[in-house]
């Protein structure tokens, strides 16, 4: 008896959301090395926070894939195309990676209204509630760095910002015991 209650499609589409925030952990690890090498601690730990985030996430939908009875896989991701040349640009690079993933989920939502599939429909509303905060969070780190000064941000202003996401919550939690109503 075959007991996958996901359509092949489907669990393709989930397998290479699963390959979509992997490839999103090893950007946020690039862009925190970046900023470590640029002398930005606060920023680095930030970035690295979000790196295991993304991977708690990729491990979120690997086990939805496994108590839906499919066989999840784990595929290779490309090294990080571009790395920033300021902190404006790793700012935008965070955003832009952030409305892409969004994109990635709206395509699993609509995927799942189409084949009818509520169950992923369902899991999916976890991701989209995710995304709305992650986009928010990346536009909050741009409009700091705006007051801060941008491009010409000083010294002083680029370390209390620095000092800022440095002081953050540390503590990334388990993506099993994530809700929509609770992400953290």
């Amino acid at each position: 008896m075959n007991t996958n209650r996901l359509s092949k499609t489907m669990q393709a589409s989930l397998i290479k959301q699963m390959t979509k925030e992997n490839q999103a952990s090893q950007i946020y690890l690039a862009l925190g090395i970046w900023a470590d090498s640029q002398g930005y601690g606060g920023v680095s730990n930030f970035l690295f926070r979000h790196a295991q985030e993304e991977r708690n996430h990729m491990i979120k939908i690997m086990m939805y894939i496994l108590e839906r009875g499919g066989t999840p896989m784990v595929e290779a991701v490309e090294a990080p195309k571009q790395l920033p040349k300021n902190m404006t640009e790793c700012f935008n690079l965070v955003l832009q990676h952030e409305i892409d993933n969004t994109n990635a989920i709206y395509g699993l939502v609509n995927q799942s209204m189409d084949e009818k599939d509520w169950a992923t429909w369902n899991f999916a509303q976890w991701f989209v509630k995710e995304q709305i905060e992650e986009e928010k969070l990346a536009l909050e780190l741009i409009d700091k760095l705006k007051i801060a000064g941008g491009d010409r941000a000083t010294d002083e202003s680029l370390f209390a910002l620095d000092k800022f996401l440095g002081d953050a919550p540390d503590e990334v939690t388990l993506a099993r015991t994530s809700t929509a109503d609770n992400p953290e």
